[in-house]
């Protein structure tokens, strides 16, 4: 039996695990990027924008009309990917205030 509960969770989307989370929304954003700025390496080096590829919650939008990353930090679900990953070390990535961000369930 164990095997086949396993087994569901192994097939189920990203979208849809992602869905199983509850977040408390921090009145104060915890994740930021250290330039912003229509000159930020962001916006005049990354080729990839690894930042928006790679976060599972769509924390990252690349808006090719302003040449700017919004960031959505209210979807963070803490995995710090965003963070180790960025090329050029231009994201802020800190714990939510005490009992907000994401609460995991799964099980």
């Amino acid at each position: 039996m164990e095997e086949n509960k396993l087994a569901g969770i192994i097939k189920e989307t990203t979208e849809t695990k992602l869905g199983t989370l509850e977040w408390k929304k921090s009145p104060n954003p915890h994740i930021h990027l250290k330039d912003s700025s229509a000159n930020s390496p962001c916006a005049t080096q990354c080729k990839d924008k690894t930042c928006v590829t790679v976060c599972p919650a769509k924390v990252y939008e690349w808006h090719g009309e302003k040449n700017s990353i919004v960031v959505n930090y209210e979807n963070c679900i803490e995995c710090g990917g965003c963070r180790m990953l960025c090329p050029f070390d231009n994201i802020v990535c800190d714990w939510p205030e005490g009992g907000m961000g994401v609460k995991y369930k799964y099980g």
